[in-house]
């Protein structure tokens, strides 16, 4: 099992972050046999209790969701993502990394390869919504950040992973 590098971000006054839930990142967590790698991961997340995966890549402007917790799988190329607002870090990322982003934690694709690829999920009755920071939004999405239920299972290591110790 890998251990996650963890990050608690603080609300950077446009992006709220989450104040006590950390975002997870698994570097090289998942094996890839680059035979649609993209399956590989959905079919890990939804084994795991994460629903409604889709495949695509990172928004290129920061963003948030307020109702639901994400997971992303990167299965092509390579991306360099700020997580966690201004305030925040870049980090680059693989084939094989997941990224656990607690809902109000900021995200952004700030340049990636022509190839990158990454398959989200979230847990069950999870819908994402997309959130930009706006001040007029800023009231309801930190009470809708509060009330996201926590997910039942790790993404990657199911009911025993670490998301279950770092998340309580």
């Amino acid at each position: 099992m890998t251990e996650p590098q963890i990050h608690l971000f603080k609300d950077d006054g446009i992006i709220p972050n989450h104040p006590t839930l950390p975002l997870l990142y698994y570097q090289n967590a998942v094996e890839l046999n680059g035979t649609d790698d993209a399956a590989v991961f959905e079919r890990l997340f939804y084994n795991n209790n994460w629903k409604g995966s889709w495949r695509n890549g990172v928004y290129p402007f920061p963003h948030y969701h307020a109702a639901a917790h994400e997971v992303l799988g990167v299965y092509s190329g390579t991306g360099q993502i700020r997580l966690g607002g201004s305030n925040g870090i870049i980090t680059k990322v693989q084939p094989g990394d997941v990224i656990i982003i607690p809902a109000g934690v900021g995200h952004e694709n700030l340049g990636a390869s022509i190839d990158f690829g990454v398959v989200g999920a979230y847990p069950p009755g999870q819908t994402p919504d997309v959130q930009h920071g706006d001040p007029k939004e800023r009231k309801w999405v930190l009470d809708a950040i509060d009330k996201v239920p926590l997910p039942i299972s790790d993404p990657v290591f199911g009911a025993t992973g670490p998301l279950l110790f770092h998340w309580q």
